[in-house]
């Protein structure tokens, strides 16, 4: 008997395409716009969101017929504030300076739409193992386009990767920088996190008609 169905296999591979969180369904917008300009922050962030969003979903699931509806909210915000607390104190502990930078951004989790949209939508209603896959399927197809955005960002914002230098030495002009290349500076603010993310919205509808939206 196969591990997956291919429904739970549609559970982890459709967020990841045509039901991204992001680009689809445009959730956890605020995250992409804020730690993506360095492709370790991006990455980070990911695997903590797989963390939160997979165990998370397993406890909501585990806990779903026993929670009062009235207070269901209360109780999905106190599960993940537990497992955010835990990803802030590991990554304390063993990568301290990266902490610093996502701090705000990781406490932020609690409130991130994707992790609380799975858990009412899906984990209150589904066994375990389904859930756990939901989970991780979503917070997979959140993290990729982090993972993107933040390669774009800095390779041609900072003509690195992962703090190492890919394009050569600005300073001493060789690789690319010998023939007159330039970093883009725009491509760390903000804004053009925006729009490398629509860039990619583009690129999806344009490979799936069908996504494209009616007026």
């Amino acid at each position: 008997m196969a591990l997956l169905s291919k429904k739970d296999t549609s559970l982890i591979l459709d967020p990841l395409a045509d039901n991204n969180p992001i680009t689809i369904q445009v959730l956890g917008i605020c995250s992409a716009l804020a730690i993506t300009a360095e492709l370790k922050a991006s990455i980070v962030m990911a695997l903590s969101v797989v963390f939160v969003l997979g165990l998370g979903n397993v406890v909501i699931s585990l806990m779903r017929n026993i929670i009062p509806s009235k207070i269901r909210i209360i109780v999905q915000l106190v599960v993940v504030a537990a497992l955010v607390i835990i990803v802030d104190q590991v990554l304390k502990a063993f990568a301290y300076e990266l902490s610093k930078t996502l701090a705000v951004f990781v406490g932020l989790i609690i409130t991130n739409c994707i992790i609380m949209g799975r858990f009412e939508a899906f984990a209150l209603g589904n066994g375990v193992w389904r859930s756990f896959l939901d989970g991780i399927g979503n917070a997979a197809g959140y993290g990729v386009i982090l993972i993107i955005v933040g390669f774009f960002r800095e390779l041609l914002g900072s003509g690195t990767l992962l703090g190492f230098p890919v394009l050569g030495n600005p300073i001493e002009k060789t690789g690319l920088y010998s023939i007159g290349y330039e970093n883009n500076g725009f491509m760390l603010l903000s804004p053009m996190a925006l729009i490398v993310v629509g860039l990619l919205i583009w690129v999806q509808r344009s490979r799936n008609t069908a996504l494209i939206e009616e007026n």
